[in-house]
């Protein structure tokens, strides 16, 4: 006997048949996007890989002689959590690891000087010193600075955040990135609105308080008086805001210059507070090129207080 299908019963087979084709690869889309899935978070950064990273991105050639190397933990430690932060004290560390952050990126020193060296601190069995480094290493955490490669960047990392945490973005001079046109204001009154802004305890201010002033020149940190100077000197600066200097140095020739009837004021926000929201900045900025790990900012307590 002879079966003849008819053409209807052809095409449902058809239809069939491609709807089965399309359901065996979208089943088969959905394995492959999940087996990529688990094996990216399957790749765990270590610390030695997020400065590759940082190497790769952050637009300037990598120099030999620089602070900006490990100095403390395990380099090849598995990364569990970034945190930026502004001076890798024993409060961050303590506050990093409570948010299983182990691998932290410190603008400053950890270790007490500018070279992080810990050999006269090993042999004398400092106190503080060894609890900290006991810290680091029970939570198996690694500590490396971020300092010089971060001001090389162009735009200067630190600069700009702390230009955006200001307010003063738009007031930047294009060639100068230190210097500002700011709304004119007295000198009282752009030390209070720093202080605000920024949410400092401890302004040091040296001048005329009611001096009229607009145009400034923001150097955070500790840049040294030869720096301060060549700022100091300008024409179009009359107020130099930094972090800190001995008072012997940029303290006393700005007094000085007040003292002659010059127009010429320095206002001192404190080391930590003058870059500080530079290193807020460089976590947002690591979020833009690393991903699966998590990136913080852990903010550097003040450490100066008013009676």
């Amino acid at each position: 006997m002879v079966v003849t299908l008819r053409p209807w019963a052809r095409l449902v087979s058809s239809e069939e048949e491609i709807g089965w084709t399309l359901k065996m690869r979208a089943i088969l889309l959905f394995v492959v996007a999940a087996g990529l899935a688990n094996a990216q978070q399957a790749k765990v950064l270590t610390a030695r890989q997020v400065v590759s990273l940082i190497q790769e991105h952050v637009g300037v050639p990598w120099t030999g002689e620089t602070v900006d190397t490990f100095k403390a933990g395990d380099p090849d430690t598995p990364v569990t959590g970034i945190a930026t932060t502004m001076m890798a004290t024993f409060d961050v560390l303590k506050r990093a690891a409570a948010q299983n952050a182990n691998f932290v990126i410190t603008h400053e020193p950890t270790f007490y000087s500018h070279q992080d060296k810990t050999e006269a601190f090993a042999a004398a069995n400092d106190p503080v010193w060894r609890e900290k480094e006991d810290f680091i290493k029970a939570h198996h955490m690694v500590v490396w600075r971020f300092h010089d490669h971060w001001h090389m960047r162009r735009p200067d990392g630190i600069l700009t955040g702390m230009a955006q945490a200001l307010g003063w973005e738009h007031y930047e001079n294009a060639e100068t990135p230190n210097l500002f046109a700011l709304p004119q204001t007295s000198l009282r009154g752009l030390a209070k609105s720093i202080q605000e802004k920024i949410g400092i305890k401890v302004v040091r201010v040296v001048g005329n308080p009611d001096l009229q002033v607009t145009r400034i020149a923001l150097v955070p940190g500790a840049s040294g008086p030869q720096k301060h100077l060549q700022f100091l000197r300008r024409n179009d600066v009359q107020v130099l805001v930094i972090g800190e200097v001995p008072e012997w140095e940029t303290i006393e020739y700005v007094s000085d210059a007040a003292a002659e009837g010059r127009q010429k004021a320095l206002i001192l926000m404190g080391h930590i507070p003058s870059e500080q929201a530079g290193m807020k900045y460089c976590a947002e900025w690591l979020k833009t090129f690393i991903t699966g790990v998590p990136v913080a900012f852990v903010k550097t307590a003040e450490p100066f207080w008013m009676p």
